[in-house]
């Protein structure tokens, strides 16, 4: 597999705009959404037989949805969808082939606000099964990371961000339950924010006994995050949240950032992760802020209870998924990762009184600690480099699998069970030449504060991209 960037950028219609960009284009008459889609179709098929990033293409869909686009907002601008949400004409197999591939009969709550912000997807992405793992690997396909395709891109929304690293689309969905959005936006250098549990409308995820699910976008600029929140807030806004508005100009005051480099409840952080952060927290302290030691009171038992509510999750979604993915569901084709999961879930059954109240309140703990301390909370995103692909495929040992996986999930999970914001944003690229972010945490509802210091950050050190400007012809 060669080592060298697969990218698709050229000179056609979208160029190397951001979503944004694309939007104001449509908008000002300079080409049409059609010409968009189609620019984004060819894209894909030049570089998508080496990424493997797509689930279903929605082509035809796409066009017709093209040629009725409205103005503003981000009407027009390609996308794509993750492979586990309702999308109606589509199969939803969350990366398995356990999955029905009956069509969904109609979009669920999360596809509908997507679409109203006016975003058009042209296909549904690849993940691993379940999203359980953080490489988007499987017995059928291998999602690779256009900065270099011997490496993982990330997971689970792997296949979302594979596409927008690579050019294909400017944003597209993706949803976080331990880190699945912010640590494909690090391996392939984009943005990306889960928000507050409850800032968009939920699915399926709602139902769970413990919220970790939030959907979200993956983008290349920061801006483009905060139009989507901007335009998603039109569609739905959760009033018990303060509003997120429209984030178009940088943070113009000093804040206390904690700094916490190693995680309080993982391994030590990789030496090149760590020369990474500490140079990240040398840009937010000339920038005016105050960056200070942070050690996060997380309580030791916080990694137990975790992966034991993701052991129940996978017994849960193993032995009821007929009744919870519809009829056809085959649970002898679920791969090893999800039988050693549920294998453990079942075995931790009786705890379940114990951790699923501790990981529900600790939203509490969570609100106290910031009000207690530092405005913002710096860290990596994850404890080590890039994995290369196969360390978290499908042919490794599930033991040796969930080992490794927590060894390098240290810091994300903690606002997924805590319902929290965090964001990940570029900080640098390691020895190998590939992506690594850091991540940006803060209380409940603060998403605006994130966007904020995001865009200036950007604006004072611009993110760098698979391309410096030149196109492939």
């Amino acid at each position: 597999m060669t080592s060298s960037p697969i990218h698709a950028f050229t000179d056609d219609v979208l160029a190397d705009h951001d979503a944004v960009g694309v939007a104001q284009a449509i908008a000002a008459g300079e080409f049409s959404a059609a010409e968009a889609v189609d620019a984004a179709i060819a894209r894909l098929a030049g570089v998508d037989p080496q990424l493997e990033a797509i689930r279903r293409d929605d082509f035809d869909r796409a066009r017709r949805r093209a040629g009725a686009v409205r103005r503003g907002g981000l009407a027009g601008v390609p996308s794509a969808f993750k492979d586990n949400i309702p999308v109606g004409g589509l199969p939803m197999t969350e990366g398995s082939q356990a999955f029905p591939t009956t069509p969904k009969a109609k979009n669920g709550p999360v596809a509908s606000q997507f679409l109203a912000t006016g975003l058009i997807p042209i296909a549904t992405t690849n993940m691993p099964e379940f999203g359980w793992t953080c490489s988007t690997e499987s017995r059928t396909f291998t999602t690779r990371n256009p900065w270099n395709t011997a490496y993982s891109a990330g997971g689970s929304s792997g296949g979302s961000a594979a596409l927008v690293a690579a050019g294909v689309v400017p944003i597209a969905h993706g949803n976080d339950g331990g880190g699945s959005i912010r640590i494909p936006a690090s391996i392939c250098g984009l943005v990306g924010l889960k928000p507050t549990r409850g800032r968009l409308r939920a699915g399926d995820s709602a139902k769970m006994p413990v919220r970790i699910v939030t959907d979200s976008v993956l983008a290349r600029s920061v801006r483009d995050v905060a139009t989507f929140y901007a335009e998603a807030e039109k569609v739905h806004r959760n009033r018990t949240l303060p509003a997120v508005g429209l984030v178009d100009r940088p943070l113009e005051r000093r804040l206390r950032i904690g700094l916490m480099v190693d995680s309080p409840v993982g391994k030590p952080t990789d030496p090149q992760v760590r020369r990474l952060i500490e140079q990240f927290a040398a840009r937010l302290d000339a920038l005016g802020h105050d960056v200070v030691p942070y050690d996060a009171p997380v309580p030791r038992f916080f990694v137990d209870d975790f992966s034991d509510y993701w052991g129940f999750l996978a017994y849960m979604g193993s032995t009821q998924g007929e009744r919870m993915f519809g009829k056809g569901f085959d649970a002898s084709k679920l791969e090893p990762l999800t039988h050693e999961l549920a294998r453990r879930g079942r075995a931790s059954l009786a705890k379940a009184p114990v951790y699923l109240p501790r990981l529900a309140t600790s939203s509490i703990g969570s609100r106290v600690a910031f009000r207690r301390g530092p405005d913002v909370v710096l860290t990596p995103v994850l404890s080590g480099t890039t994995p290369q692909l196969g360390y978290l495929g499908p042919e490794v040992d599930p033991s040796v699998h969930f080992d490794r996986l927590l060894d390098l999930v240290g810091f994300t999970p903690l606002a997924n069970a805590t319902g929290s914001p965090a964001i990940s944003v570029p900080a640098g690229l390691d020895d190998q030449g590939l992506p690594v972010g850091a991540m940006l945490s803060a209380t409940h509802g603060a998403e605006r504060l994130l966007l904020e210091l995001a865009l200036q950050v950007e604006q004072a050190h611009p993110f760098e991209r698979i391309i410096d400007g030149a196109y492939n012809a």
